[in-house]
């Protein structure tokens, strides 16, 4: 540990203990605990989203669209969106709608990662997304990790809001010594191995040079499954608590299996069952059904920045499909078409 990182990591403890804050101690040590029992990480692999700086809210670069989509062009897509409904429904300006809808248009034909639109700069932005592991799998949720206040299983009531949404991509961020000691450990963090391409390999290791510094991202969980060879596949979108991932598997179980499989009766009425047993479990973090295994994962994601913000997409990441037009043509005053 070079002495910069040192007294980074010293500082963050002296904050913690001027705190005096009991909470922050009991994560303190949920962190240091898992980092003895899920003492490696298993690499996902990237993912995208968008960032924004809006001179108006600081000069700082913030999360506008969650950092969870698997590949660039669906963030582009996501932010083509988002100014198209802007220029919809939050202005009666026609000069700002003729250049929203002008970054639309550029949108629709371009794969570009960054779009300056009334002096707001877009940029679409690229993490990656890993989990602790250990000889019991991957790390489930912690005891401190942030749950609702009211645990619903129902459709109604469900807080579909992103803690992600507005966060500060700020690399000096004071989240605690644990934290600290993890974007040390992760700072030179590069792809080896024979399962990277070469290309894959030295993008990600001149991203070392040009975005050195680390944020975390706000954790998340998610449904993975044990496969044949002892791996872990997962099973759905990352979630913002342990609960709504546990409804999520729920849900697959009790329902939305069957109609995207093609559950036979017996098959649909036996996962149906085995639902309302997990339910009944309350805060069961692991369930077998099928000698299939279930885990809710607890998942993390750390973002590179540089001089000029958080890290666009590489040239190696790859899209599976290009631009295109995802809404009618609108017209300076609002006025819609809808194209054949």
């Amino acid at each position: 540990m070079n002495d910069d990182w040192r007294q980074q990591i010293d500082a963050l403890h002296e904050e913690l203990v001027r705190r005096d804050d009991p909470a922050a101690w009991v994560r303190e040590h949920d962190a240091m605990e898992a980092s003895l029992r899920y003492p490696h990480f298993a690499l996902r692999g990237p993912v995208f989203g968008v960032a924004v700086r809006d001179p108006a809210a600081g000069p700082e670069w913030r999360v506008l669209k969650p950092v969870v989509d698997g590949m660039p062009q669906v963030a582009r897509d996501g932010l083509q969106s988002y100014l198209f409904f802007r220029a919809k429904d939050e202005t009666d300006d026609r000069v700002e709608r003729r250049e929203l809808l002008a970054a639309v248009d550029v949108l629709t034909r371009e794969s570009v990662n960054e779009i300056e639109v009334c002096g707001v700069r877009y940029r679409v932005v690229r993490g990656d997304e890993f989990t602790r592991a250990g000889d019991e799998g991957l790390e489930p949720p912690r005891p401190t990790d942030r749950e609702p206040l009211v645990r619903s299983w129902g459709r109604e009531g469900r807080d579909t809001s992103s803690r992600e949404v507005g966060f500060v991509l700020d690399p000096e961020r004071a989240d605690g010594p644990a934290a600290g000691a993890l974007r040390l450990g992760l700072r030179n963090f590069v792809y080896v191995g024979d399962r990277f391409p070469g290309e894959v390999i030295t993008d990600s290791e001149r991203s070392v040079t040009t975005h050195p510094d680390l944020v975390l991202l706000p954790t998340g969980f998610g449904v993975v499954e044990r496969d044949a060879d002892g791996g872990w596949q997962p099973r759905g979108t990352l979630l913002t608590t342990p609960h709504a991932a546990r409804r999520m598997l729920y849900d697959g179980m009790a329902e939305t299996w069957a109609l995207l499989f093609g559950f036979d009766e017996a098959k649909k009425a036996r996962y149906a069952e085995a639902a309302e047993e997990f339910r009944a479990l309350g805060r069961a973090d692991e369930f077998l059904v099928d000698d299939r295994l279930f885990r809710i994962c607890r998942i993390e994601r750390l973002m590179r920045m540089g001089p000029d913000g958080p890290e666009p997409p590489r040239p190696s990441d790859v899209d599976e499909y290009g631009p295109m037009k995802m809404h009618p043509s609108m017209d300076e005053n609002g006025n819609l078409t809808y194209d054949d």
